[in-house]
């Protein structure tokens, strides 16, 4: 009997062991895990610094002056060249230009566009009777042109 128990005790003892030893060597590794990501943060960390010192040495607006002064000779503004939006001029009307040629050709029916509207006001459109057989043709629809978007430089919280 006391073999057994001796037996149990030198087992208990060698897992014991393992176990610390696998506890141990999986510490080691997370902290080597550990270490490795604080080197990478700073490393992206010291890139961002880096951009940022870049971007304002790119966006400088001194920089941007003397490059535009010798690139494109640009003018100094004029105080006549600022004007309210009241004195800006109207927009012209944008006509369906493919519209207006498969009318011409006799392809397609007259659209209630604003750009048609305004042309065909005066004459009162006649009723065209209806061709079954023929399938209508899809109207030209008007696509707005984008707006441009300024971009601001990035700034530093610093």
């Amino acid at each position: 009997m006391l073999r057994i128990l001796n037996v149990l005790a030198i087992v208990a003892l060698v897992g014991s062991a393992v176990y610390a030893y696998s506890i141990k060597y999986a510490t080691l590794y997370q902290a080597e895990r550990m270490a490795k990501l604080k080197r990478e943060l700073q490393s992206e960390t010291d890139s961002v610094a880096m951009l940022r010192a870049e971007w304002s040495h790119v966006a400088n607006p001194v920089r941007i002056e003397v490059l535009a002064d010798k690139y494109l000779g640009g003018q100094v503004m004029q105080l006549s060249q600022i004007t309210t939006f009241a004195g800006l001029p109207e927009k012209a009307a944008r006509g369906d230009e493919i519209g207006a040629k498969l009318q011409d050709l006799g392809l397609a029916e007259p659209t209630n566009t604003p750009a048609a509207a305004s042309a065909f006001s005066a004459t009162p459109a006649a009723p065209k009777p209806a061709t079954p057989a023929a399938p209508k043709p899809a109207t030209p629809v008007a696509l707005k042109p984008a707006t441009p978007v300024a971009l601001k430089p990035a700034t530093s919280g610093r």
